[in-house]
């Protein structure tokens, strides 16, 4: 007696073009929105020729807009808070590193007396974010 029956063998290998299909769409999303994402307080920073510092994978930003208004990351702070507040924040982490940026606008005077806060409550490294010069 012979058997008639489906010889038809099941498929075992997965059909992973969809899957490429929606990595490579989020893929294209995530690197358009990513610049969108990183600006933070919106400043006019001065233009310099300068060569890049090597800092932290995410150092801590400190921000002073046109106003004088004082933002870590973007968090608005007083001046009279921002020794404590930076002390607080550096207390637990190894590399006590800081960058800021200032409008181009803003007071010599004010940015000496931020730096001086900052340093004060005990930043070993403080650093400058300008614009290259177009």
């Amino acid at each position: 007696m012979a058997h008639t029956g489906d010889s038809k063998k099941m498929m075992s290998d997965i059909n992973v073009t969809p899957f490429v299909d929606v990595m490579l769409v989020l893929l294209i999303i995530f690197m358009v929105t990513a610049p969108m994402m990183m600006q933070g307080v919106e400043i006019n920073l001065p233009q310099t020729t300068t060569t890049r510092i090597k800092t932290q994978e995410d150092p801590l930003i400190l921000t002073v807009n046109k106003s004088q208004e004082i933002f870590i990351e973007t968090h608005r702070i007083g001046l009279d808070d921002l020794e404590a507040k930076t002390r607080v924040i550096f207390e637990n982490r190894r590399d006590k590193e800081l960058m800021l940026r200032a409008d181009k606008d803003v007071p010599y005077g004010f940015v000496m007396e931020v730096v001086a806060k900052v340093k004060k409550a005990g930043v070993d490294k403080l650093g400058m974010i300008t614009e290259p010069l177009e």
